[in-house]
């Protein structure tokens, strides 16, 4: 994992170039809403670009992690399946529902059955290296959804420069990230650790709390401002010095977010005081988003090698793929 983490630039720059050879078909009709169906690793991307292009997409974005599919799925939605193995159960199941309905389809996969079948129904499919775990391959997946909300005309291509920008300062900050993902992680070290940030960077604290799951292998929660000082906050009562607080913050937080971060920690200093806080780097929403990404990611792994763990081993997930193969 230590190597896939460190390669994350170089994956990001590869990403960019598969994106930009891309051999897509142009849609026929009208695309009235957008479905992004895919779980773990492979879905994480949906929620951060949906978040990333808020403003400036015309059309719903509905980030779909379930079987099946919504009801309004039909010939004028988008619907894009997310699985690097290609074999996601509940993902094939959504990717299957809404070809019976006539949904424009589109896939990023490394291979397996969704491959197949992008192939014998001629849906555009972007295809990544395979034989990663999905959550180190994220680079790939995020990157390849900005190329499809391109190539339909979701997004303009101004996303294109900062998807580039993005790898130069991850690849020129590298060392740095290591250095202070080493001295966070031992703050963190021995806490439950509980993760917040402004709601558009959501799916970053997201997938900072997934990698601490598998890669750390410990139990972790995350929330978002302003919805968690309407609830959550009040659960501080209970809160004590075993939690570590880490915030996201960014240039593009909110104003008045950024005030109830400043208050809510206020209030955490009460109970704990291990309160972290990470200001992300960059010029536009979409680096300062990889930024956090990749410090995320180093801080799990060095939590992982602390807590003296795999933080490749995924064995409970591995079991319970196998039990409902047999159902």
């Amino acid at each position: 994992m230590r190597s896939l983490i460190e390669q994350f630039p170089e994956f990001l720059a590869d990403a960019i170039e598969i994106g930009e050879k891309a051999d897509l078909v142009n849609s026929t009709t009208t695309i009235d809403n957008v479905v992004i169906t895919g779980l773990g690793g492979s879905g994480i991307g949906g929620t951060i670009i949906s978040q990333l292009v808020a403003s400036e997409v015309s059309v719903p974005i509905i980030v779909h992690k379930n079987y099946g599919i919504p009801n309004f799925v039909g010939p004028t939605t988008l619907l894009i399946g997310c699985s690097y193995s290609g074999n996601t159960e509940e993902t094939l199941d959504a990717i299957r529902s809404a070809r019976e309905k006539g949904a424009q389809i589109a896939c990023i996969t490394a291979g397996g059955q969704l491959s197949q079948l992008a192939h014998e129904n001629g849906w555009n499919c972007i295809r990544v290296p395979g034989g990663n775990p999905p959550r180190s391959m994220f680079a790939y997946s995020l990157t390849q959804l900005f190329f499809l909300f391109m190539h339909y005309r979701l997004i303009s291509t101004k996303h294109l420069p900062g998807l580039q920008a993005a790898q130069n300062l991850l690849r020129k900050d590298l060392e740095q990230i290591q250095t202070l993902a080493m001295t966070v992680a031992k703050q963190l070290n021995g806490k439950r650790i509980v993760v917040y940030s402004d709601n558009a960077f959501g799916g970053v604290t997201e997938r900072f709390r997934q990698q601490l799951n598998e890669n750390s292998k410990q139990l972790a929660w995350h929330h978002a401002l302003p919805e968690m000082n309407h609830n959550e906050l009040v659960g501080w009562g209970g809160g004590d010095s075993t939690i570590g607080v880490v915030i996201f913050r960014s240039a593009f937080d909110n104003p008045r977010t950024m005030i109830r971060m400043d208050l809510s920690k206020k209030i955490f200093s009460h109970h704990t005081q291990t309160i972290v806080e990470l200001y992300a780097k960059g010029e536009s929403q979409t680096e300062q988003a990889f930024y956090l990404v990749l410090l995320g990611d180093w801080i799990s792994l060095i939590l992982a090698e602390l807590n003296g763990v795999d933080p490749i081993e995924i064995e409970v997930i591995d079991f319970l793929k196998s039990e409902l193969g047999k159902v």
